[in-house]
């Protein structure tokens, strides 16, 4: 469950709203959507939608369907407007919302893209990318991109195996990759494989021992060139699948046989970001332990590596002052062997910062209250690079947001400065350094979810972007001016989307009123928009609402409120776009996968503003999450929620009698975060008062649907679930509804 981790800006808290148009998959084309963050980000959470329609609600990133589209910036608006002048009018059918034909179907939608979950530079220089398939039930690929237009990508996997760790549940960081060789983790037997990626011998060879049962994991790995050997945090489950114990260890890569990895770093209850020096004369980590979150308290140690490869020495870098609330993140080395790392001490946004040695102090290289990292949910994050130009000087490519929207930027740690590139990303996610390149994950309102390719002869004349995943395009900038002076889509993998612009709905970004007297939270709104249709005068669209969050001021609010704050925010932003015309009251909906899913149930428990809700893997019972949850989360709940008779309280599973409205539950079988008793409880009850409800279980699916049967069983049954209890229109596509006890 993912509550609100996001950066935005002090005093204030990101809603995201979406209204339906025609543009999105029909089973949503006439819902109105609004999001009010309180999943994870990102990974995390991207404030994104299809890529084939911005327009729909639900929220992928959980299972990293990357065929999302992230939010634009009014220049889309502008854009947008541009293009709609020149073309010549059609007369537009009236019909209700969610009656409107669009192209843009639930096929399109769970099937057209993949998923993207990971990048890396083999030694060539040539760029590889974890890809997740949702026609292939979700499995992960390693695939190498090719090395020039005409030539095809090459699937480095081989299809028995697939690429993916369970470590900490959420994952991430599964592989790495040095000269022609990769490191991967099994998805089925959690074990890590050796595999060339060049040479006739491709297959993938063992090289951590099988304990009978994927009971131990591995993740956010690194090489150690000196002493052959591969550093990553392992999550071993031998003892306690509850609570298990995380180190990190170091994998012999010098035999043929397989050895037991030696543990080189215990102790504590959670670490991450093991990197080496240049070197491999010194190794940093992140480490924090329980009660804590790493976005709440967390430590930046480095420990110094002797001849014969032991840490004989430790120092903390950061986060060891107890009057200094801080959660140092992503350190990395320089080429000329100095560590920068992001933390939010002071300021309470993530921003650069650096290790001075001597000293044993940190000094601020770049400082702006916005957010230069995420929250750790899942490993191997990269939000930023380091690199040096002409003169030696060490120059910091990265990305940050701010009030919702992320930007790329050149910092100069020399001068302390920050240039902007103006690309057509409005989010952007990791960044991973080529061969005198960046490449850069990103997307915006009408661009998909992509890699963009840097090239960059040290920043010094013309910078090239091309993007390579979803949609692949080259920009040439100026590295002084910023400017963008050419833009040639030259890949996408998926090809067709381009056809669906004229369907896209673009957001308005607005600005309401909290409970909280004098204190204002931010929202996406989309409009319904399709080329064909439009709805009759008297008529206002429907609200969808979806919540997430933002920065450690935000996170903070949430302290102890869990279920209060989240559900006021949440009934606020629906409530003024009824005062402001924009949706109608009567057909107001909420929806929410994981700590969202608990926000929707809360508020359908304990407050009457909406008519209808949809809960993917929600929590119905925090006591019960609490005793049931993983480690990474077991303390968690206790800072959310508080004590005994606050666990009763906030959970709307002890409150059936106050629910008065429909909804219907989406639960994966193999789910560790939520279990699946969550939402048959909440089910059964619901069921026994009369209440119209429907259960959809998932064989094989976990914490978030990877499947695209799966994807798109869940988009058109919701639809469809809205339509007939409160929407009161007909869905354009042939959909055969689910029963509905209490109603059918």
């Amino acid at each position: 469950m993912h509550p609100p981790v996001r950066s935005i800006q002090k005093k204030k808290q990101n809603v995201e709203i979406v209204s339906t148009f025609p543009a999105q998959p029909s089973p949503m084309a006439s819902l109105t959507i609004c999001r009010a963050t309180l999943t994870r980000l990102p990974a995390l959470q991207l404030t994104t939608s299809p890529s084939a329609s911005p327009s729909v609600s639900f929220n992928f990133n959980c299972f990293r369907s990357r065929i999302l589209r992230i939010i634009s910036p009014k220049r889309h608006h502008h854009h947008r407007a541009t293009m709609a002048s020149s073309a010549p009018a059609q007369e537009r059918t009236t019909a209700p919302y969610g009656s409107w034909k669009s192209p843009i179907t639930a096929d399109v939608v769970s099937g057209a893209s993949k998923g993207l979950e990971g990048t890396a530079v083999d030694g060539q220089g040539r760029l590889i990318v974890l890809e997740s398939r949702p026609n292939e039930g979700g499995r992960a690929v390693l695939v190498r991109l090719a090395d020039k237009a005409g030539d095809e990508a090459v699937d480095l996997t081989p299809k028995e195996f697939a690429v993916r760790t369970t470590c900490q549940e959420y994952g991430g960081g599964a592989f790495a990759v040095s000269g022609d060789t990769v490191i991967f983790s099994n998805y089925k037997d959690q074990r890590l494989y050796k595999q060339s990626i060049n040479g006739r011998d491709s297959t993938p060879v063992a090289i951590t021992p099988d304990y009978g049962s994927p009971v131990i994991s591995y993740a956010d790995g690194v090489f150690d060139y000196r002493f052959n050997r591969f550093f990553t945090v392992r999550e071993d489950q031998r003892e306690s699948a509850t609570n298990s114990t995380t180190t990190i260890v170091a994998v012999d890569l010098n035999g043929k046989d397989v050895q037991e990895p030696t543990v080189v770093i215990s102790g504590n209850d959670f670490y991450a970001f093991p990197r080496l020096d240049p070197k491999g004369e010194r190794i940093a980590w992140i480490e924090w332990g329980h009660p804590n979150m790493p976005w709440d308290r967390s430590e930046l140690w480095v420990g110094y590596i002797s001849e014969n490869g032991e840490i004989h020495k430790r120092t903390c870098v950061a986060g060891y002052d107890p009057s200094l609330v801080e959660s140092p993140t992503e350190p990395k080395w320089s080429p000329g062997g100095e560590l920068f790392f992001v933390t939010d001490r002071k300021s309470g946004f993530w921003n650069l910062y650096k290790w001075i040695e001597s000293e044993n102090s940190v000094q601020v290289v770049y400082s702006l209250d916005a957010e230069f990292s995420k929250p750790l949910w899942v490993f191997g994050s990269s939000s930023y690079v380091l690199l040096q130009n002409n003169e030696g000087k060490n120059l910091i490519a990265c990305g940050y947001r701010q009030k919702g929207r992320s930007y790329l930027s050149i910092v100069d740690d020399a001068q302390s400065s920050l240039s902007v590139l103006d690309i057509p990303f409005t989010d952007i996610d990791n960044i991973t350094l080529g061969n005198h390149c960046l490449y850069i994950e990103g997307a915006s309102a009408v661009d998909p979810s992509s890699v963009a390719k840097v090239l960059n002869h040290i920043l010094s004349e013309v910078i090239i972007i091309e993007a390579i995943c979803v949609s692949l395009f080259q920009i040439t900038l100026d590295a002084i001016q910023s400017k963008v002076l050419e833009f040639n889509i030259i890949w996408s993998s998926s090809p067709d989307s381009s056809k669906y612009q004229s369907y896209y709905s673009l957001p308005e970004f607005i600005e309401f009123p909290t409970e909280v007297p004098g204190q204002s939270a931010y929202a996406y709104f989309y409009p319904p928009s399709n080329p064909d249709y439009q709805a009759s005068k008297d008529e206002k669209p429907p609200l969808l609402l979806k919540s997430h969050g933002y920065g450690r001021e935000y996170r903070d609010r949430l302290l102890l409120k869990w279920g209060i704050v989240d559900v006021n925010d949440c009934c606020s932003c629906a409530k003024f776009l009824v005062d402001s015309g924009l949706v109608d009251g009567n057909r107001l909906c909420i929806t929410g996968g994981s700590a969202g899913g608990y926000t929707t149930l809360a508020a359908l428990a304990f407050k009457d503003t909406f008519k209808a809700g949809s809960s993917l893997y929600g929590v119905a019972d925090v006591g019960l999450l609490r005793a049931e949850t993983h480690k990474f989360e077991s303390h968690y709940i206790d800072n959310l929620v508080g004590d005994e008779k606050d666990y009763y309280e906030r959970s709307p599973i002890n409150f059936v009698d106050q629910f008065s409205c429909p909804i219907i539950l989406f639960q994966g079988l193999e789910d560790k975060v939520v279990p699946p008793d969550q939402a048959r409880k909440i089910y059964e009850a619901l069921k026994k008062k009369g209440l119209p409800v429907a259960l959809v279980e998932y064989e094989g699916e976990q914490h978030g649907f990877r499947k695209a049967e799966n994807i798109k069983f869940t988009l058109e049954q919701q639809m469809v679930f809205f339509a007939r209890l409160v929407g009161h229109f007909n869905v354009a596509d042939e959909i055969t509804p689910i029963k509905i006890e209490n109603f059918d």
